[in-house]
C-alpha cells in the first residue's frame, strides 16, 4: 500500500515536470528501451546507428546522457533518471533540435510513472527474466510492470526467443520481432561486422537493427555503425596488459546476465576462468545463491568479494553466494596462495575487500592462458558502504593490482 501511494505521489510529480517544461518529448520520437539485461548497449546502439545516419539524435543511458552531443553524467546506481531531471534532459534536447530520443527504462521508473507523460514511439523488451523481486515482489509483477511500456506504442520491438514473448504480444500489437532464427530481423537477414562478442550482443545488436529499420536506416549504413560501434565502457571490456593472461571487466549483477557473461568467456577461453564477484545489499536476496552455483558450474575458480554491500554485511552476503557456489565447487582457503588448486576442479574463495579480492585473482592465482573475469561494478564511480558512496573505479583497482 506504501509503494502504491508512493508511486502515486512520483507520477504527479512527472506530470508537473512534464507541466513545468512544456511536455518537451511530445516534438520528437522517443524510443524506451527496457528488459533484463542489454538496455544500456541497445540504447547505445540505436543511438549510434541513429547518429550514423545523420539524425539529431539524444540519449540517456546508465552510462550518460548525450542531449545534442552535449555529455552529461546520470549520476550514481541510477538508469532512469528522477521526472524532473529526465524532463530537463528532454527540455534541453527540444531546445538543440533533437528529433529523436533514446531512452534506457527500468521497471523502477515504470512502476513509479516516472516517465508518465512520454509518448514512446517504439518500445524495446530485451527480455525479462528473474530481477529485481526484492522490489517487485514476484516475476508476474515484474513482467506487468515492463509490459506497461508496449501498451500504447506505434511498434513494439520483442525479442522472440524469450520464454516471455506470448505474454508480452499480448500486451501490444505493432510487433517487430528479433532474434536468432524465426524472428522478423534475425542473423540471415542482416550481416554485419562487429567487435561485440558474446551471443547476448548478437540479440543487442539485432534489437537495434529492429528499430533503426522501422525508421528506414539503409542497412549499409546500419551495417556501417554496428561495425564502428566500439562497445560500452564497462560492458565485456577487455583490460590491455602484457600479462599472459587476459582481464575483463563486465557490469553483470544479474542471474542472466552472469551466466551470459561466462559463456561467452567460456567460448573464447584457452585455460581457467577465475571469477570475482559480489551481490548488492539490500537488493534481491533471492539471487545470491543462484548467482554462486552458475559461477561455481562455469568457471574454475571463483572468488566472492564486497558489491556495495550498503547497510548488510559483507560477510552475510558472501555467505548467501557460497551456499549455491559449494553445490559445484570446493571453498579453499586464500591463504594457501593458490598451491592446493587442482586442474579440472572447481573451487570458491571468500574475499570481502573487494581490491583485496582482485589482487588475489592477479597477483597469486592468474597464470598462463587464464582469463580474469571482473563482475558487478563496470562503468560505476562509486561502492556503497553504509549509506555512503565511496569512491570505486573499477579499472583502476585493476591497473594498482597489476602494478603490485
Amino acid at each position: 500500500m506504501l509503494q502504491i501511494i508512493k508511486n502515486q505521489i512520483h507520477g504527479i510529480e512527472a506530470i508537473l515536470a512534464n507541466v513545468w517544461f512544456g511536455f518537451p518529448s511530445s516534438s520528437m520520437k522517443v524510443i524506451g528501451v527496457t528488459g533484463t539485461d542489454g538496455k544500456t548497449t541497445t540504447t547505445e546502439l540505436i543511438y549510434h546507428i541513429l547518429n550514423t545516419a545523420g539524425k539529431k539524435v539524444s540519449e540517456i543511458s546508465t552510462v550518460k546522457a548525450v542531449i545534442n552531443g552535449e555529455v552529461f553524467d546520470t549520476g550514481f546506481h541510477v538508469t532512469t533518471p528522477s521526472a524532473f531531471s529526465l524532463q530537463r534532459f528532454f527540455s534541453l534536447a527540444k531546445k538543440g533540435g533533437t528529433e529523436f530520443m533514446v531512452l534506457e527504462t527500468t521497471s523502477h521508473a515504470l512502476d513509479q510513472a516516472r516517465t508518465a507523460g512520454i509518448k514512446f514511439d517504439i518500445a524495446v523488451i530485451t527480455n525479462v527474466s528473474h530481477e529485481h523481486l526484492d522490489y517487485h515482489r514476484t516475476f508476474d509483477n515484474y513482467l506487468k510492470t515492463k509490459a506497461k511500456i508496449i501498451k500504447k506504442v506505434r511498434f513494439a520491438v520483442l525479442n522472440a526467443d524469450d520464454k516471455n514473448f506470448t505474454k508480452l504480444a499480448s500486451q501490444t500489437s505493432g510487433i517487430i520481432t528479433f532474434g536468432l532464427k524465426k524472428a522478423d530481423v534475425n542473423p540471415t537477414n542482416i550481416s554485419y561486422e562487429t567487435s561485440l562478442i558474446g551471443e547476448f550482443n548478437t540479440y543487442n545488436i539485432l534489437a537495434a537493427v529492429a528499430v533503426a529499420r522501422l525508421y528506414n536506416i539503409d542497412d549499409s549504413t546500419i551495417k556501417e555503425a554496428i561495425k564502428s560501434f566500439k562497445g560500452i565502457k564497462g560492458r565485456m571490456e577487455e583490460v590491455k596488459t602484457s600479462r599472459n593472461f587476459r582481464i575483463f571487466i563486465d557490469f553483470a549483477h544479474k542471474i542472466n546476465a552472469l551466466e551470459n557473461a561466462l559463456k561467452t568467456i567460456k567460448s573464447i577461453a584457452k585455460n581457467r576462468i577465475i571469477i570475482v564477484f559480489g551481490s548488492a545489499g539490500l537488493r534481491d536476496q533471492v539471487k545470491r545463491p543462484i548467482m554462486g552455483k552458475i559461477a561455481g558450474k562455469l568457471a574454475d575458480i571463483s572468488i566472492l568479494t564486497a558489491e556495495d554491500p550498503r547497510t548488510e554485511d559483507v560477510r552475510d552476503i558472501i555467505s548467501s553466494i557460497a551456499q549455491g557456489a559449494k553445490v559445484y565447487a570446493k571453498e579453499t582457503n586464500k591463504r594457501k596462495h593458490g598451491r592446493d588448486i587442482v586442474d579440472g576442479l572447481h573451487y570458491f574463495y571468500r574475499i570481502p575487500d573487494r581490491q583485496e579480492a582482485i589482487n588475489f585473482a592477479i597477483r597469486v592465482l592468474a597464470k598462463k592462458d587464464d582469463i580474469v573475469l571482473i563482475t558487478g561494478k563496470g562503468h560505476e564511480k562509486s561502492m556503497c558502504y553504509g549509506k555512503k558512496e565511496y569512491p570505486w573505479d573499477e579499472f583502476k583497482a585493476v591497473e594498482k593490482s597489476l602494478r603490485g
